[in-house]
């Protein structure tokens, strides 16, 4: 496994001119935008979440223990659950993002009966909300373009691509990427 680099600052949150509105009538193009830039931007995600994770868990760190450790055995459990149940594993490919929102719902009515709703919406919500955020509207680039197909492709393995793949993104990307790959060795 390898780490994916840092982006630079000027990369990740230059001016507006480089952020727009996701075309939401098209919501597959809307998925492959964000797809594309949680891969290419994942290390400066991993740093911005790490750094409002280290913020709250410096305020609460029980309870932000209590959310990390619930979300973790909610994400294992339901990768688990979407590997060996079939009806689940369908479900997973069929609609990943809901799945997604499934495991954090989960997790916040677990936290929630211990009393951790905040710490989970501070700790761990709000910086999947960023990234989220960031990642409809960053318009990619054509560094972004090439690194993904090399990760598509299976040249390199990076975390972000891991979690991919066990949301199933991942094979969707893949067939796209040969789709388009073929198109242009037809013309």
């Amino acid at each position: 496994m390898e780490l994916a680099p840092m982006r630079p600052w000027d990369d990740f949150y230059p001016g507006t001119e480089r952020f727009g509105k996701p075309d939401f009538g098209d919501v597959a193009k809307w998925n492959n935008r964000v797809i594309s830039n949680l891969m290419y931007y994942q290390t400066n995600y991993f740093a911005v979440a790490v750094v409002v994770f280290l913020i709250v868990g410096f305020l609460n760190p029980i309870g932000m223990f209590l959310g990390g450790t619930v979300v973790t055995l909610v994400f294992m459990g339901s990768v688990w659950a979407g590997e060996n149940q079939v009806a689940i594993k369908n479900f997973k490919r069929k609609n990943p993002t809901l799945f997604v929102f499934g495991v954090i719902i989960t997790s916040y009515f677990l936290l929630s009966l211990f009393g951790g709703v905040m710490v989970f919406i501070f700790g761990i919500t709000f910086p999947l909300l960023l990234i989220l955020i960031h990642a409809s509207l960053r318009l990619r680039n054509i560094k972004n373009k090439m690194e993904n197909q090399m990760e598509g492709v299976g040249m390199k393995k990076t975390p972000m691509g891991v979690i991919m793949n066990l949301l199933d993104q991942q094979e969707e990307r893949v067939n796209k990427i040969q789709d388009f790959i073929e198109s242009k060795l037809k013309q």
